[in-house]
């Protein structure tokens, strides 16, 4: 029997982002003794079915594992939908193989029943999957019934899909006992048949690393907790650290954190850099001097022992998101496991106070429309992030809501089904949007399908955004309180400072969009050789996209 494992990355989007969960896959499953081999789509996006055609004809895999990083691109400007693209790399799979397929990765984890179902294939894996694939491909190498195989999602066909119970709830909900967290992950560059982790830099400008896995805190916009899990699965400092090494080594030099926040659970956070600084002053030709490292936080904890080590590890840039300024919009919404707020505005103005003394430059973010938003907040939180001595400023204006998020489940049981929600909203409805919540519904699969799918089956993905903030002159359609936010938004940043905020902007991709995917500046970034966070060029826009120097 095969003893090959395919793993296949369906993301079509660019800039390209490395598939570090396929490094991380391929690790634990060549530790238990597998073949395995990438089949690597994005880096071939334009002939993406010759390449997966001519692997197929070529291999009689075990198991085929696709990983689906994002679902879509959750910004309410684009409201942009990648499932039908993923659909049909998929379907051209079970065309040309027998081999099961298992699909996982962080957005498919945020609505998994669902999208077993509708990719139509056999298994699927909610939060980390290197112990449970490794557990299926066993269990099929074996000869042995997949219902051995803890936490494995199962189609049953005609839309039944269940999951085999974990060992325990803990396991089930916390998850860190499903990360392997004491040894480094293989990354390899130019390696055939293996992620190419040099190649995605070169083209991307950015490495990643994971320090920790999964968060304990609950804020209400967030999915990572229930799609990672909601406990610290923390990795060995050691173990990370090799990893950085072993990139940097291979001229990956700029690696962003994966972590849902790099500063939560700070202690281990500062075990790592003291690890990364400790090497680097042992060693003057350890490639970890080579290291820029871009960080995720939140405004706290984050101190003056913090900011040192930061620095002296080699940390370039720091991504903050505190959302809001005001309190009353955030109480309830950015909070621990506990329901309590752990930062105010003011810590916002120390980190970035601390950022700038140590040589860091800082990206602050807010997040505006969420529940209990008004013209009066709005124009706080503009004005209030403007005033911080930040590098950059980036506004989002509205919220992806996905099925197991607090802002999701909280919507469903509001609306009953029965009742539509103010705020509830989609570029793509073409009727009014009711959601059940779970425990009416006949299964997950329905109840997680009507925050991506209408009643007809075609793809509707939800957006909130606050009802309490201003109608337009005139109806436009189920957009017109956004744009009317978004022409506020706009007039409210003076031109003076344009050059340092990111804006959302109305439909369409341009210069101006902050928008991920295929974006006109990272392109234009990427094809230029700029490495590093895109944020940290925004401020030389202009300059970069018209050609101009850039010292």
């Amino acid at each position: 029997m095969s003893k090959i494992v395919t793993l296949v990355n369906p993301n079509l989007v660019h800039p390209p982002i490395t598939p570090y969960a396929l490094d991380v896959l391929t690790t634990s499953l060549e530790a238990a003794g597998f073949d395995v081999e990438v089949v690597d789509l994005t880096l071939d996006r334009e002939r993406w079915r010759s390449v997966l055609v001519d692997y197929l004809e070529r291999r009689d895999p075990l198991l085929v594992g696709v990983t689906i990083r994002n679902t879509d691109t959750i910004y309410p400007q684009e409201q942009r939908v990648f499932l039908d693209s993923h659909r049909d790399i998929i379907r051209e799979i079970r065309r040309r193989t027998t081999a099961p397929v298992v699909a996982g990765g962080v957005g498919f984890s945020s609505m998994p029943f669902a999208l077993v179902d509708y990719f139509g294939i056999d298994f699927g894996v909610k939060g980390p999957g290197e112990v449970t694939v490794v557990e299926l491909a066993l269990a099929l190498e074996q000869g042995k019934p997949v219902d051995d195989v803890p936490g494995l999602i199962v189609n049953d066909r005609a839309g039944r899909v269940r999951q085999v119970p974990h060992v325990s709830r803990q396991v089930s909900v916390g998850r860190a006992a499903l990360v392997n967290r004491t040894t480094a992950y293989v990354r390899r560059s130019g390696t055939p048949g293996k992620v190419d982790n040099l190649a995605y830099y070169r083209r991307g400008g950015l490495g990643n690393i994971l320090t920790k896995n999964g968060c304990t805190f609950a804020c209400a916009h967030c999915v990572e907790p229930d799609a990672k899990g909601t406990q610290f699965a923390r990795r060995a400092e050691t173990a990370v650290v090799d990893e950085i090494e072993l990139l940097t080594g291979q001229g990956v030099h700029h690696l962003h954190t994966t972590d849902s926040e790099f500063n939560l659970n700070i202690a281990h956070s500062k075990a790592v850099l003291r690890e990364i600084v400790r090497r680097k002053r042992s060693d003057l030709s350890s490639p970890l001097h080579r290291l820029h490292l871009w960080i995720y936080v939140q405004p706290a904890p984050f101190d003056e022992e913090y900011a040192e080590l930061l620095a002296e590890a080699g940390c370039a840039g720091i991504n903050v998101a505190p959302d809001h300024v005001r309190d009353e919009v955030l109480d309830g919404w950015k909070i621990t496991a506990k329901g309590t707020r752990f930062y105010t505005y003011d810590d916002v103005g120390r980190l970035c106070e601390l950022a700038r003394r140590h040589g860091m430059l800082t990206m602050v973010e807010a997040l505006l429309g969420m529940p209990g938003e008004t013209a009066e907040t709005m124009r706080a939180c503009v004005e209030g992030l403007l005033e911080l001595d930040a590098t950059v400023v980036g506004y989002t204006l509205g919220i992806r809501a996905f099925p197991y998020s607090p802002l999701g489940r909280d919507l469903a049981a509001r609306s009953g089904g029965e009742r539509t929600v103010p705020g509830v909203q989609s570029n793509t409805a073409t009727s009014p949007i009711l959601l059940k919540p779970l425990a009416v519904c006949d299964s997950r699969v329905e109840y997680e399908r009507q925050f991506m799918f209408d009643e007809h089956g075609e793809l509707r993905p939800v957006y909130f955004f606050s009802p309490d903030l201003p109608e337009g002159r005139t109806p436009m359609g189920p957009g017109d309180r956004w744009l009317t936010s978004l022409e506020l938004l706009w007039d409210w940043v003076p031109l003076e400072d344009r050059h340092r905020v990111m804006l959302p902007t109305a439909p369409g991709l341009t210069p101006e969009d902050n928008n991920y995917a295929d974006n006109p500046f990272l392109l234009r970034l990427t094809e230029l050789g700029y490495k590093g966070a895109y944020w940290s060029h925004w401020p030389l826009r202009e300059q970069i996209m018209s050609g101009q120097s850039v010292s």
